[in-house]
């Protein structure tokens, strides 16, 4: 991305405030900080905005696999640790499916997989992809199969074959689901890319050594191959960690543009292959391939996911909301906490092992923990009484209003704000079961 200063260059200079911003100096700092864009400015001409353009595009160049709302999106990376702004696309997991398979045993494989599905803090996992691999040689068995696959599912398609005529036909007859064509090597690139490029579809590029692949984008890119996606192996975890972490680093400090794509791992199946996967996920892979992942290892490698590429700037929220649990009444107690999603689910987990009917109210904390956004100054009586009243709670319940225990001060000033009964619960959530028993007798 380009600095203020590189900004500043390509601007009038003449401080006329028409972008909303006092001087030009204060529209670039806006624009390196990806707040405005150069469009806001009317006196740039077009070549400085192809220059800035150019320029600015992330060092590891995006494109998506598939169409509409199922489609995965990979690359657009623009930095090596995720604290110094975050990473953007999610690592996408695909399962494979083979042409000895039957349209049965296909369409059971593929309804396996789509039902393969995991909630954890309000956020859904599954997997994103089905990949289908040439085992036959036969280019009428990889047709019939692709034909089969593509009518059980609509997620995106990895084609896999090393074999330019067996993946033609099926690559035809799937264009406009734009499916990932795998994998482009030293003896069938110059096909294989020939293929991709005159269907528009992105190429897969398979080398083991940085060297070697580096050769390969280069002849490649040539040939015209535009969204291309690099293996770089996983024949271990420690090729794993040191190609994906030197191809990361070249692409973005841009010492080396010929490594600027997504990469992926093939990592077959078992627990050697979560693990790779895993070190895949922390270590910028865009894409794994599995031939098979069972629930228990999927679920713990969903969660990796979701902790990496979650922004860690912005703490996941819940919005503010009454919440029912357990078919509440007029005489049920009024729970409230904050609305950063881990402690929601958390206490509202707890209530639930209660079978007590309780009304649980979230407050908008901007995702802050109970302790933390009552030092912020978020979580106070006023913060409190204004959910409750937006939320008509003092309408919907005549119980009493239950303080999470480590905010205890709230209690006195709480009531006299809202002129109810105010009890003060608990200090950990997990002892919620006893504390709304013992409310009940």
């Amino acid at each position: 991305m380009p600095t203020a200063i590189e900004f500043f260059k390509f601007l009038p200079k003449t401080n006329c405030g028409e972008c909303g911003h006092p001087t030009c100096l204060a529209f670039a700092m806006q624009l390196a900080n990806q707040k405005m864009s150069i469009d806001a400015c009317p006196y740039v001409d077009q070549a400085a905005k192809d220059k800035l353009e150019e320029s600015g595009a992330p060092p590891v160049k995006g494109f998506s696999v598939g169409v509409g709302d199922m489609s995965v999106r990979m690359g657009d990376e623009t930095v090596l640790y995720r604290h110094e702004r975050k990473f953007v696309n999610p690592t996408a997991f695909a399962v494979t499916v083979t042409d000895t398979m039957s349209a049965e045993d296909i369409s059971a494989t593929v309804a396996r997989y789509s039902s393969m599905v995991f909630e954890r803090v309000g956020m859904e996992f599954r997997l994103d992809m089905f990949a289908l691999r040439d085992d036959t040689g036969d280019p009428d068995s990889y047709l019939k199969a692709a034909k089969s696959l593509s009518e059980n599912t609509d997620w995106p398609i990895i084609l896999i074959s090393d074999k330019p005529d067996v993946l033609r036909p099926a690559a035809e007859e799937l264009k406009d689901r734009r499916p990932l064509l795998y994998s482009a090597n030293e003896s069938n690139v110059e096909d294989m890319v020939s293929m991709a490029k005159a269907l528009g579809l992105p190429l897969a590029l398979r080398n083991d050594t940085l060297d070697g692949m580096a050769s390969l984008v280069e002849e490649a890119k040539k040939a015209g191959a535009e969204d291309l996606i690099l293996d770089l192996g996983a024949a271990s975890m420690k090729q794993v960690l040191e190609n994906n972490t030197v191809a990361r680093k070249v692409s973005l400090r841009r010492t080396f543009k010929g490594l600027g794509y997504p990469l992926m791992n093939c990592v077959g199946s078992g627990d050697q292959a979560v693990m790779r996967a895993m070190l895949a996920v922390m270590k910028y892979g865009s894409l794994v391939v599995f031939d098979s992942i069972e629930e228990q290892q999927a679920l713990p490698l969903m969660t990796l996911r979701q902790n990496i590429y979650t922004d860690p700037q912005v703490p996941i929220q819940v919005k503010e909301d009454l919440y029912p649990i357990s078919d509440p009444d007029t005489a049920s107690p009024v729970l409230f906490t904050t609305n950063f999603s881990l402690t929601y689910f958390t206490v509202r987990a707890d209530i639930e092992k209660s079978r007590q009917p309780v009304w649980l109210q979230v407050v908008d904390t901007e995702g802050l923990s109970v302790l933390t956004a009552y030092a912020a100054g978020k979580f106070g009586p006023e913060h409190v009484s204004a959910a409750l009243e937006a939320s008509g709670a003092l309408q919907k319940s005549d119980g009493p209003i239950v303080t999470p225990g480590m905010v205890a001060k709230l209690s006195g000033k709480l009531e006299e704000a809202l002129g109810r009964k105010v009890l003060v619960g608990p200090m950990e959530s997990s002892s919620l079961p006893k504390f709304l028993k013992g409310l009940k007798g």
